[in-house]
């Protein structure tokens, strides 16, 4: 039985995709940014060049400014809990970039001729309550009559300019520690089909619904290298924008990635989006399987909406860092493998 909602609208039913599994697969991305260019003043700490998380703009010897954007299609029936999870997942750039979020700007684009308003003001108060969660205003925005729905959020935060966690800044070494559990997509696509039950459904939203706090404190610890969030191109994807960044090669114990419950059995059950092959074919010539079975390959590629943060961090430091996550309630961060000199990944089943 699936979780109930409170109005009798399938908000999933509106769109072609849903959550971060609607980001454009990474190798088309990759072709539509190619040589691009602009502007590069002094004052850009981080653009476009790495694919990281947010833009930042150093304001002064003691404030830079971080800019991030995100919005997406519906994941869940729920508009109360859509709003809540975009929002989440939004603000999670600038803790992402080791910041803290200062104010939002709501982006709303909604079919009004098929969506009753009090649906509509749900997803809005929904965003509402996490950013009031995370202590910040939102402070306007934008809406659009589209065709299908689509919220999210502009988020501003500050970083002192020499505590700002890159994806590109990781050492041969370093220890790898993935903040959430993985497996958002495939409740995602078990949701669709009506075969998420109410628990699971609970665990999902539990997890998108988290803010990923931690990359506050975490912007203190000299020994943190690098920090970015897994969304969309799932924990290979993201981890090999911080293997090329910072020109090493990565290794992954998946016996050591941690999983929302029953996600390898819903797996195994066909239960797997279409984003994960997309996912694999946009970076797979970087990575090598050992043991690694179908299943697991489309865990590994799993786009995650509003998922965990992954730290490459000194090893002298992992336990300083579980202990960061874990007095945020995190208490599923682990330690899943490591960076070396060389490139691509690889992964051991």
């Amino acid at each position: 039985m699936n979780a109930p909602t409170e109005l009798p609208i399938k908000l999933t039913s509106f769109a072609h995709g849903g959550g971060c599994g609607c980001k454009i697969a990474p190798g088309v991305l990759g072709e539509i940014l190619r040589g691009a260019k602009g502007i590069v003043p002094s004052q850009l700490l981080v653009g476009i060049e790495t694919s990281d998380d947010a833009a930042v703009y150093q304001l002064n010897d003691e404030q830079a400014l971080i800019a991030t954007t995100d919005f997406f299609m519906p994941i869940v029936d729920d508009p109360y809990d859509f709003g809540r999870i975009a929002a989440t997942n939004a603000i999670s750039d600038v803790y992402a970039m080791g910041g803290t979020p200062i104010m939002a700007l709501a982006l709303l684009g909604m079919p009004i001729n098929k969506l009753p308003i009090e649906v509509i003001r749900r997803i809005v108060e929904g965003g509402e309550s996490v950013c009031t969660a995370a202590g910040i205003p939102i402070a306007g925005g934008h809406t659009i009559d589209s065709v299908e729905p689509i919220y999210g959020l502009v988020v501003l935060g500050l970083v002192h300019p020499n505590r700002v966690k890159r994806n590109s800044g990781a050492q041969a070494g370093d220890a790898l520690v993935l903040g959430k559990p993985l497996g958002v997509g495939i409740y995602s696509a078990a949701l669709k089909k009506d075969t998420l039950d109410t628990e699971l459904y609970g665990q999902m939203i539990a997890s998108t619904t988290k803010l990923n706090t931690p990359g506050r404190t975490l912007s203190e610890l000299a020994e943190v290298h690098a920090l970015t969030d897994v969304t969309g191109f799932g924990l290979l994807g993201h981890l090999n924008e911080i293997a090329l960044g910072s020109g090493l090669a990565a290794h992954v114990r998946a016996k050591d990635v941690p999983w929302l419950p029953r996600v390898r059995e819903l797996a195994q059950q066909g239960y797997v989006t279409g984003a994960s092959g997309r996912n694999w074919a946009g970076y797979g010539q970087h990575v090598t399987l050992n043991n690694v079975d179908e299943t697991m390959k489309s865990l590994l590629t799993d786009p995650q909406t509003s998922g965990g943060l992954l730290v490459a961090c000194a090893p002298s430091t992992v336990g300083g860092v579980l202990e960061i996550f874990r007095a945020d309630g995190f208490a599923q961060a682990a330690v899943i493998g490591e960076l070396a000199k060389g490139q691509g990944i690889s992964v051991e089943g």
